[in-house]
């Protein structure tokens, strides 16, 4: 038998005591222990929650009656998140929960963010929701760990689907927080960003590589989330270097798309110092769902189903001019080593000649853009190849060989 984990429950005891104690009960009933964190302002709960909501105000530097008083709900709720992540922190260092659950509409929806922010990647972190997988949540705001579960018929008090819904929850969170395992870092690790080998297939002979020299090698993949991911750790500092080989996501964020990881992608390994090297792996497209009408913007340009999911357009030369300005002024500000790998004959495999996305005009006007604006310290490295090459993966492997051999990298134990 397992010891049994703690959960952190939060919610609105003065609204949603009748679900928040049914979720308890169903989490009680499983084996685990609960802490119940009331985030609600205006109400008395019906029952005692262990951390109410006046210590929830009070780690976020206010009082409840100030918070009132402000006659603003947005800006109330914002500062109890701001005390719910606050505490929730400091109940994790404190090795007092093992992960968290969050309930609520909109407004519960929007603190669980923050809250789910503060937490390290790998702690078991729920949100059950009215609005779970909407548009109106934005890519920044989503922890890349998170996990969301839609609160079917939850609105209003309880009925047999919620409560359903709450069933199935109360077991995913305690199996989550039992199978936990936190990262152990016992090799260097390099991050690593790319799409699927169809596109971009560099990390086949990369990732080998770097093993062979005793690295431990996490590959993200950039359509969103992955690029979440890859800078919540490099924000954490647990890199020994990067390959951000793949900036699709810079891309899509300039030029409007929904596929992007928010507007900080490409700042947290340059910020944390941690050496990088970088190449513009397809930012010649623009993702959009396959699902949609394609935007009247885009028409007639070359385009790519890649399935029922995502697809791809060619983005124009004033776009690949704009995003590699984007990504000139993002590496300018790196702390760190950096060096940019810039392959002249393509940078994903349907721009070669003859596949859907090849566009030889708008490939030279991104080459021109990215000497035009990368400037020292960034070390530019032309490279007369494809990005899908042999010689490219050879290339990023001389540079990163010569850092570690100059102390720019840690080295790492190979292999016995």
């Amino acid at each position: 038998m397992k010891p049994a984990v703690t959960v952190l429950l939060i919610g609105t005891c003065d609204t949603k005591a009748d679900e928040l104690r049914f979720m308890k009960s169903r989490l009680e009933e499983g084996g685990g222990a609960v802490l119940v964190m009331d985030v609600g302002i205006l109400g008395q709960p019906s029952f005692a929650p262990e951390i109410g909501s006046a210590e929830v105000a009070s780690a976020a530097g206010a009082s409840l009656e100030e918070l009132a008083a402000q006659g603003d709900e947005n800006l109330a709720m914002t500062r109890m998140a701001k005390g719910a992540a606050l505490l929730a922190r400091r109940l994790f260092d404190g090795q007092r929960i093992h992960g968290m659950v969050v309930l609520g509409g909109t407004m519960g929806t929007d603190l669980g963010l923050d809250v789910a922010a503060a937490l390290p990647l790998g702690v078991p972190k729920f949100i059950v929701s009215t609005v779970s997988f909407s548009h109106l949540v934005p890519p920044e705001r989503i922890a890349p760990d998170l996990m969301m579960i839609l609160w079917a018929g939850g609105l209003y008090g309880l009925n047999s689907v919620c409560r359903s819904v709450l069933a199935q929850a109360a077991g995913a969170v305690l199996g989550a927080c039992r199978a936990y395992a936190a990262p152990v870092f016992a090799r260097p690790l390099v991050g690593m960003t790319s799409l699927g080998k169809s596109c971009l297939s560099y990390m086949l002979r990369l990732k080998p590589a770097l093993e062979a020299r005793g690295y431990e090698v996490a590959v993200f993949h950039t359509t969103g989330m992955g690029g979440r991911a890859f800078e919540a750790l490099a924000e954490q500092g647990r890199f020994a270097a990067v390959l951000d080989l793949s900036l699709q996501e810079v891309s899509n964020q300039v030029n409007g798309s929904l596929v992007n990881s928010g507007a900080h992608r490409l700042e947290a390994a340059g910020r944390a110092g941690i050496p990088q090297i970088v190449a513009p792996g397809a930012v010649d497209m623009i993702d959009l769902p396959t699902w949609q009408a394609l935007p009247e913007r885009y028409a007639g340009r070359p385009y790519h189903a890649h399935n029922r999911l995502i697809a791809s357009v060619t983005a124009s030369c004033a776009e690949r001019r704009r995003t590699a300005i984007h990504i000139a002024e993002k590496l300018g500000q790196a702390r760190g080593a950096t060096a940019f790998i810039l392959p002249l004959s393509g940078i994903q495999e349907w721009d070669r000649p003859g596949q859907p996305l090849h566009d030889a005009e708008g490939h030279a006007a991104l080459v021109e853009e990215l000497r035009r604006s990368l400037s020292a310290p960034v070390e530019l490295v032309e490279l007369d190849a494809h990005i899908n090459d042999d010689a490219f993966a050879d290339t990023v492997m001389a540079v990163f060989d010569g850092w570690v051999a100059q102390g720019i990298v840690a080295a790492a134990r190979r292999p016995a």
